[in-house]
């Protein structure tokens, strides 16, 4: 005779679907790149205060979130390039051609909101020139934003005539408070930061834009047999990317006090790394704004403890590199493991 089975209860099905899902995310968390870049700097910040007596002031913890912030911001704008399956030379650029249009509009007399309007112009006409030859021509991305990373810095030369400018006219104060001020201890390039990553995270996920760069960043000719507008897409990813350069650009310029045509120079290298460190794929389809972030925080936090342990900056390269180098490496490992199973 048969033994009767009583089901199991219900709370029974429902501890275990809880238990299941909450190791499903646990363990999809865990796979992330992002999540060890940020475990990694956790970690360097903790060694970093035992280390030294500088790291943990409240002043050096300012004015690395500070540093960081900019570098973060331009890398949004990098990461959405990345995911579509593009690359952004010209960041650097922008950003100094952005800053220098809003000193010499500024300098002349302009307000800080005319002067603002008219690099963020400047700075949206460099992204639109790299998205029209990138999607209508099909010249390669890296080849167009390479030239057009000489182009902007040398408009940038031309209009300043090389020179530094440092004065701002009436709303001077304003524009330092903007990017060298603070609320509640926070710096405002900082609060800048956590609103513009919002948008992007929110504008990725939630929208069908984000689902499209997506798409043509997975696979681009399966996105235009499903009608994806490919091109207009593409375009309006590097008029991103050069938006939150020239904000990056409005920002630093209020921090520094005055602005240069070096300035940006050679950032592009810090961006792209910040985004390949937190997981974005340089083949294109994969990238979060959480990895971009903490990707720009862990290479500041390394900056600085090169400068407070005494060590010549001239590491911060290698050090760089190695991560970006693990990070590559790591992800081709886990697509093979992928890829066999």
């Amino acid at each position: 005779m048969l033994e009767r089975t009583d089901p199991p209860p219900p709370s029974a099905d429902i501890d275990a679907a809880i238990s299941g899902q909450t190791h499903g995310r646990l363990a999809g968390l865990v796979r992330q790149e992002a999540f060890w870049v940020f475990v990694a700097a956790v970690l360097a910040c903790l060694a970093l205060s035992v280390a030294t007596d500088t790291f943990a002031t409240p002043q050096n913890l300012f004015n690395v979130t500070r540093n960081f912030a900019f570098v973060a911001i331009v890398a949004l704008g990098m990461t959405v390039v990345i995911i579509s399956g593009g690359i952004d030379l010209s960041v650097g650029s922008v950003l100094c051609l952005s800053a220098m249009v809003l000193a010499i509009s500024m300098n002349a007399g302009h307000s800080l909101v005319v002067a603002s309007i008219l690099a963020l112009a400047a700075s949206l006409a460099v992204g639109l020139v790299n998205g029209v030859l990138i999607a209508f021509l099909r010249i390669p991305p890296f080849v167009v934003t390479l030239g057009m990373l000489s182009i902007a810095r040398s408009i940038a030369m031309v209009l300043s005539g090389n020179k530094m400018i440092f004065q701002f006219g009436p709303d001077e104060s304003l524009l330092f408070t903007l990017g060298g001020g603070s609320t509640l201890g926070i710096a405002h390039p900082v609060v800048a930061l956590v609103l513009f990553a919002a948008v992007t995270a929110f504008m990725l996920k939630w929208t069908r834009w984000g689902t499209h760069v997506f798409a043509i960043g997975a696979n681009e000719k399966a996105a235009v047999r499903t009608g994806v507008a490919v091109r207009s897409t593409k375009i309006s990813v590097y008029l991103f990317s050069a938006l939150m350069a020239g904000l990056a650009g409005i920002l630093e310029a209020g921090w520094l006090g005055g602005v240069t045509t070096n300035l940006g120079q050679s950032m592009e290298l810090s961006v792209i790394a910040a985004t390949v460190i937190g997981g974005a794929n340089l083949l294109g389809g994969a990238g979060t704004v959480f990895g971009a972030v903490v990707g720009a925080a862990l290479i500041e936090v390394i900056r600085n403890s090169l400068i407070l342990l005494g060590i010549s900056t001239f590491w911060q390269g290698a050090f760089v590199g190695s991560f970006i180098l693990l990070a590559v490496a790591l992800d081709r490992v886990r697509a093979y493991r992928e890829s066999e199973s």
